[in-house]
């Protein structure tokens, strides 16, 4: 019988707020990532924080339905972090404001730490405050997937420490060109054993020291484009965990992103 494979989400957590649409639900990079995988019969443990708040409940019991292991999401005196949204265009989501609730200065705790190097796998992102721990935790032998977003070439964020702590680098960019070949090139000799950029409608491009793999998207009707790259992300990680080639993983990741996208909610 085949072993359960199991994986951390780290970081940061919060609740998407429409207030002209009245609808809200629990996210975060690594939240909605697990999600996807559990659904995949991947164990995931949440490694967060939510506020002793209506919010923070609703995290809880979304996670447990899902059922994932909140043993180490804290419940911490204060509010959810709120991200507040609004959709333009028809589908596409745009953030309007961030209330950080608790969230604003979580941080892992030793016994968080010791937690997450019990895992073959971690997810993390830049806002959950976990980037100072990722060496640490390679040294244990977890495997980092990380989420760059839009931010890989802040910078704040565009440090070779960070890249040389991580195996599997994903960002989000525009289309394929000159300037994301290179950068993604760049970002893999630092140490990743593959680079992925999200290219929205224009598919996706990885690289992995020796050549770039590229691949397009599953046509569907567009609900909400949130939650779109955290999608891919899962479906190339499962991909990973599956000893799945790269256009493999990047086909896996496009066909869940293209779920993700066909409704409100982003899983």
């Amino acid at each position: 019988m085949n072993q359960t494979i199991k994986a951390a989400a780290v970081g940061y957590s919060c609740i998407d707020m429409y207030e002209k649409l009245n609808k809200f639900y629990p996210t975060g990079n690594g939240i909605d990532w697990g999600v996807h995988l559990q659904r995949r019969g991947v164990q995931i443990s949440v490694v967060s924080a939510v506020g002793n708040d209506s919010y923070g409940q609703l995290m809880k019991e979304m996670l447990e339905k899902e059922g994932m292991d909140i043993s180490h999401l804290r419940v911490e005196d204060g509010a959810t972090c709120l991200q507040k949204m609004e959709l333009r265009n028809g589908a596409d989501r745009v953030h309007l404001d961030a209330v950080e609730g608790v969230m604003e200065n979580y941080e892992l705790s030793e016994d968080d730490r010791a937690f997450v190097k019990t895992f073959p796998y971690m997810h993390t992102d830049l806002f959950g405050n976990a980037l100072k721990y990722l060496k640490e935790f390679r040294e244990a032998g977890v495997q980092v997937v990380m989420d760059f977003s839009v931010f890989s070439d802040d910078p704040e964020y565009n440090s070779d420490e960070n890249y040389k702590n991580v195996d599997y680098a994903f960002l989000s960019y525009t289309e394929e060109d000159e300037y994301i070949r290179e950068h993604i090139k760049r970002i893999q000799s630092f140490g990743p054993k593959i680079v992925t950029a999200t290219l929205g409608e224009n598919g996706s491009i990885s690289y992995d020291g020796e050549k770039y793999y590229r691949y397009g998207i599953v046509p569907t009707e567009v609900v909400n484009t949130v939650g779109a790259g955290d999608a891919y992300i899962a479906g190339f990680t499962y991909g990973i965990m599956h000893g799945m080639s790269i256009p493999e993983c990047q086909k896996l990741g496009a066909e869940i992103s293209s779920q993700a996208i066909s409704v409100f909610e982003p899983y």
